[in-house]
C-alpha cells in the first residue's frame, strides 16, 4: 500500500509564535510562523494550503519544535523536506544552511563560496528570502558581511531574527513566556 502523501495541515502554538506545518506522509513541505494561528496560516505558500486537509500531522516534528521554543536546541538536519523546483545552487545553498550548528552563523558570502559560487552573496539572499520552511532550513544564522542582520522573511523580521540568533547562541530558551511576535 502506498503512503498517504496528501498535504496535511497543523497548526500550534508555542512560547516563541504559532507555527503552521504542511507536509505529507514524512516530508515537511512549509513551515509558517506568526503571532497568530490565522498569521501563521497566512504565512504558508497558498499552493500548498490549498490541499491541506487539518489534521494531527506529524506528531514528532510539533514536539521538537515546542522543545526548541521552549529551551532545546535541534539542528533539524533529519527532517525530511521538499522545496519543490530548484536550480543546483540553490539546493547547495539549502543543503549549505542546514549544516550551520544552531550557536553559528555564516555570511552570505561564505554559505555562497560553500556552494561553490563565491560571489553569489546576494543569490544566497534571494533563496534565503525565499525559504518556505524557516527554522528548519536556518535562514536566520545567515548574516552580512560584517555579522549584521540584514533581512528575514518570516514573520517578526528582524526582531525575530535576533531573538533566534541571541537565544541560540546563549542556549537560552526556557522561560519566554508569551508568543514574541505580535500582528
Amino acid at each position: 500500500m502506498a503512503a498517504d502523501c496528501r498535504n496535511r495541515l497543523v497548526v500550534f502554538p508555542t512560547s516563541l509564535c504559532w507555527i503552521a506545518l504542511v507536509g505529507g506522509g514524512n516530508v515537511l513541505r512549509n513551515l509558517g510562523l506568526g503571532g497568530s494561528r490565522r498569521a501563521a496560516v497566512a504565512a504558508l505558500s497558498p499552493d500548498l494550503l490549498q490541499a491541506a486537509l487539518e489534521k494531527n500531522w506529524n506528531r514528532s516534528l510539533v514536539r521538537r519544535l515546542e522543545a526548541y521554543a521552549e529551551a532545546e536546541v535541534d539542528d533539524f538536519r533529519d527532517v525530511e523536506i521538499d522545496l519543490g523546483p530548484q536550480t543546483e545552487f540553490q539546493r547547495r545553498v539549502t543543503a549549505g544552511c542546514r549544516q550551520i550548528p544552531p550557536g553559528s552563523t555564516l555570511t552570505y558570502g561564505e554559505l555562497a563560496a560553500r556552494a561553490g559560487r563565491p560571489r553569489a552573496a546576494r543569490a544566497v539572499g534571494h533563496c534565503m528570502a525565499t525559504n518556505r520552511i524557516p527554522l528548519i532550513i536556518p535562514c536566520h544564522r545567515v548574516v552580512g558581511a560584517d555579522g549584521g542582520l540584514r533581512g528575514y522573511s518570516a514573520n517578526g523580521g528582524l526582531r525575530l531574527k535576533r531573538l533566534l540568533l541571541d537565544r541560540e547562541a546563549l542556549g537560552v530558551f526556557r522561560g519566554a513566556g508569551v508568543c514574541v511576535l505580535q500582528e
